[in-house]
């Protein structure tokens, strides 16, 4: 029987479980997908903790590639035997083989490998709502500063070589020597390490004392307030995460005098909620990661039986780049 990693209760790693789960034919909609890797995200970790709270038991994971097995009544952009890879609610990528709705599903080019596949597809679609669709008023132009918190994560690395394809300068922020230089060798403009430096006087000084157009913030609690404070009038902050905690209560006045500035809380999941956006976004993913103007980067591989340290190790600050589960 198929083996997938499930939650009983929320809480800590230790409660990551490697369970048999028996699984159907698809039904209309759906596909059965046998994954040959399976991503790691933070999204995972608010999954499992309860902070986005999901019926239980929960087979966690969001994001994977595989082989299409068997297509449901209705589905005709996938066949059985196709190579495909997706970010996608609901959870349940930790796992060997499932059943899950095909709509954001995507064939994957045969350029692109499986583990690549799992790492990018969550990541990758995030960075590009975010660089192409989540912009300031103003809108962002070749030159333009941009900062980025944990600009080493998968996210980020990704995001860093993007931006620099658009020509942007990307400031990136992330913990320690060795993050920075990654962040560096992947196209940020500058790094910032946030363990020794005040991000919010380096940002200031970087850019002559007006501030960025816009930031993106995935760290949440611990730098909401100095990303505020990093932005020029009019610019926006766009929280995408909150790898810290969840950013408390905020009096939205606070807004005018830091310079009319605009708060926005993306979610790749509003931008994926059709076929056709999730299959144009994945189209201009798949473009840049085929050109090798964004290269993935994989810095850990374990096997799902695994994922509990996998998540520990996330937590920890102890990754770079991607991190893929294999089943």
């Amino acid at each position: 029987m198929p083996l997938a990693i499930q939650i009983t209760a929320y809480g800590g790693p230790e409660q990551l479980k490697l369970v048999e789960l028996p699984v159907g034919d698809p039904g209309p909609g759906e596909i059965r997908i046998r994954h040959m890797a399976c991503g790691l995200n933070f999204i995972d970790v608010y999954q499992r903790t309860g902070l986005y709270a999901n019926p239980l038991p929960l087979t966690l994971g969001m994001e994977g590639a595989g082989i299409v097995e068997a297509v449901g009544e209705g589905v005709t952009h996938l066949q059985a035997g196709d190579r495909a890879a997706y970010a996608s609610q609901p959870p349940g990528s930790y796992s060997q083989l499932r059943v899950m709705p095909a709509k954001t599903v995507c064939r994957l080019p045969d350029a692109i490998d499986f583990d690549t596949g799992a790492a990018m597809m969550l990541k990758g679609l995030t960075a590009q709502y975010l660089l192409k669709k989540t912009l300031p008023v103003q809108g962002l132009q070749p030159g333009d500063h941009v900062l980025f918190h944990a600009a080493a994560g998968g996210v980020g690395l990704i995001a860093c070589q993007w931006a620099k394809a658009l020509g942007l300068q990307l400031i990136g922020t992330a913990g320690g020597a060795a993050k920075c230089e990654l962040a560096l060798q992947h196209g940020a403009a500058h790094v910032i390490d946030y363990t020794k430096e005040d991000f919010v006087a380096r940002v200031k000084e970087i850019t002559g004392g007006k501030g960025v157009k816009v930031v993106y913030d995935s760290v949440g609690k611990d730098t909401f307030e100095g990303s505020l404070n990093c932005l020029r009038p009019f610019g926006l902050m766009a929280s995408f995460g909150n790898a810290s905690g969840p950013v408390p209560p905020f009096a939205i006045g606070n807004l005018g005098p830091k310079g009319s500035l605009y708060l926005t809380r993306a979610t790749l999941f509003t931008h994926i909620a059709t076929r056709e956006a999730t299959q144009a976004m994945a189209d201009e993913l798949f473009a840049v990661v085929g050109s090798g103007q964004v290269k993935i980067r994989i810095g850990q591989r374990f096997p799902l039986a695994e994922a509990a340290q996998a998540q520990r190790d996330l937590e920890a600050r102890q990754t770079t780049g991607s991190t893929v589960l294999l089943p």
